[in-house]
């Protein structure tokens, strides 16, 4: 320890002296959910401190700033030294460049706000998968020029092993620069004792970004603009594992959830593909499933009852040869239905679906409350209770008391968020607060939510020729064809973005997903503190930063104050079995 110590004041001496000697050249740390824009003016914090669990990433910000241009900026990573011989090693650590793309136009409803250089994707010092080589990129993470009266910056992601012991870990980050500058950047992590479990409590449905990127390379190659990757397994494993590390659903092959049918009329899958899922699941710690749609192999549900059920047979038989008892199997039976059509459509499907009593749940994009007489609908559509198993509503259409009702009865609600719609909630754009992403995390453990749902596969770039350059936006159809592009969304659909810009096939991530991550994390935090019996001292902490889906507090601090108060709630109480 006394090493340690001696270790980590030679680092605060190295910064005393970088500041004394490069006055100039302006480096500070930033800990907090917060996005840093190039036109911002440098902070005061020049060391990090920051707190994880084990089995928990954390990450922090360095950013810099010149009056005059500084050339071949760089960032060395060191490893953390802690009790006795622990050592957290560099190979724990992920370095990434903050790239930042110019807004011109706010999201729409977003006022007010600011043109300035915004950071959103991340370019990562190497590969993501070990052993690869980043090639041909556009873009590198570093070195890198600071061009004069800028702020950019660096992201840094620390991983903290399951065997960490607990304590404090210190340890020198070091960012150099041409002509031999160097200025230290002392950290200190401290690890609280006790453990995340490796699969979320949380569960997320964002989509495959493989999935997506198939279409977005198919109609770039159609175009002549640049190729489809030659080798699409590849692409697949970096995108699972990638959402995996940030706490997200990675989705699996598709023919592991795809029945047969079989001659004596059921439908069957294959062991072979059985074991391939659960490989799956173990592998990137999944929590939720979708399955097809049963559309595909019956086009009546009450005329074909028993074709129905026969197919959804074959789901809980596999959920049982599966023996993940904590994975939910789930139908997207409909996306907002807002018809008289939609409504029939959802009873229809819905009630014939759930009279199966199968593993497989309905899942509905609508709130628990009935939308006839609201908006003009007609009362005769009736409602949709009875048909549904998963209620969806979006952030501004979740009403805790309708919602408590059907949890009452065996039902569930997530909760998603798109394109503005409805009064202000957390949502989810480049040119809104970072904390918007982290906030609903708290907001959905308040009110009983299970899961966060999102569309486009995390991956929508279609309406930018070149999200590395442009801000991926999404512009609704109806938009377009009153000509009206002014009506946009600022990163809508996009929480990763293509790495071939940066040197490898697949995605980075973006400082939002990473916020998101952390949303995940903290809703760890409550959900540990629930299965203990402390909910109601969890939840006292709570509402102090949020009340509703319309109310909470702006300040980034109070939350990672808070994420403390609920850590040595858990240490108190020693942390229960999940």
């Amino acid at each position: 320890m006394k090493g340690n110590v001696s270790f980590f004041a030679a680092g605060m001496f190295l910064l005393l002296i970088s500041q004394a000697l490069y006055a100039d050249w302006q480096v500070w740390t930033l800990a907090q959910t917060r996005h840093v824009r190039r036109g911002d003016s440098p902070g005061a914090d020049q060391t990090v401190m920051i707190r994880a669990a084990r089995n928990e990433w954390v990450g922090f910000q360095i950013l810099l700033r010149s009056q005059e241009p500084v050339k071949a900026v760089n960032l060395e990573a060191g490893p953390l030294h802690g009790p006795g011989e622990a050592v957290i090693p560099m190979t724990e650590s992920r370095c990434y460049r903050q790239h930042q793309l110019h807004l011109e136009t706010g999201t729409y409803r977003n006022q007010p706000w600011q043109p300035d250089g915004y950071p959103d994707p991340l370019i990562p010092f190497e590969h993501p998968t070990p052993g690869g080589t980043l090639q041909a990129a556009r873009f590198v993470a570093a070195p890198f020029d600071l061009p004069a009266d800028q702020t950019h910056g660096f992201w840094v992601d620390l991983f903290v092993p399951a065997d960490t012991p607990a304590g404090d870990y210190r340890g020198v980050y070091r960012v150099t620069a041409g002509e031999g500058k160097t200025v230290a950047i002392p950290v200190t992590l401290t690890v609280w004792d006790f453990t995340l479990p490796a699969t979320p409590t949380l569960v997320t449905a964002f989509g495959s970004p493989a999935q997506r990127m198939r279409a977005y390379y198919r109609q770039r190659a159609g175009e002549g603009k640049e190729p489809e990757p030659s080798n699409w397994q590849a692409v697949e494993t970096q995108c699972a594992q990638l959402l995996s590390e940030h706490r997200v659903n990675a989705t699996p092959p598709t023919e592991t959830l795809r029945p047969i049918a079989q001659t004596d009329g059921s439908f069957g899958i294959p062991t072979d593909q059985v074991q391939r899922l659960r490989e799956f699941v173990d592998r990137y710690h999944v929590n939720a499933l979708q399955i097809a749609h049963p559309a595909g192999v019956v086009k009546d549900p009450s005329a074909e009852r028993d074709r129905l059920r026969a197919w959804l047979a074959a789901f809980d038989r596999a959920a049982e040869q599966l023996d993940r008892p904590h994975v939910v199997f789930f139908i997207y039976l409909k996306d907002e239905p807002n018809t008289e059509e939609d409504y029939r459509y959802v009873q229809t499907w819905g009630r014939a679906i759930r009279r199966a009593d199968s593993v497989a749940r309905v899942l509905v994009v609508e709130q628990t409350w009935t939308e006839a007489g609201q908006g003009g609908a007609d009362s005769s559509w009736g409602d949709l209770y009875g048909a549904v198993d998963i209620w969806c509503p979006l952030f501004s259409l979740h009403r805790p008391d309708s919602a408590a009702t059907r949890r009452a009865l065996g039902e569930t609600i997530w909760t998603y968020t798109a394109l503005c719609q409805g009064p202000p909630t957390p949502w989810w754009h480049i040119d809104y607060p970072l904390l918007n992403y982290r906030v609903p995390g708290w907001m959905a453990s308040r009110d009983g939510i299970k899961g966060l749902l999102y569309w486009g596969g995390m991956s929508y770039w279609n309406q930018t020729d070149d999200p590395w350059l442009q801000v991926p936006i999404y512009i609704g159809r109806g938009a377009l064809q009153q000509g009206r592009r002014d009506i946009l969304f600022n990163g809508e659909g996009s929480l990763v973005y293509p790495a071939r810009a940066v040197g490898y096939e697949g995605i980075v991530p973006t400082i939002r997903l990473k916020a998101l991550r952390d949303a995940v994390e903290d809703y760890e935090y409550l959900a540990i503190l629930d299965r203990g019996g402390k909910a109601a001292a969890a939840q006292r902490i709570v509402t102090r930063l949020t009340d509703s889906w319309f109310e909470w507090e702006k300040d980034p601090a109070a939350y990672e104050t808070a994420r403390a108060e609920l850590a040595a709630l858990i240490v108190a109480a020693g942390q229960p079995r999940p």
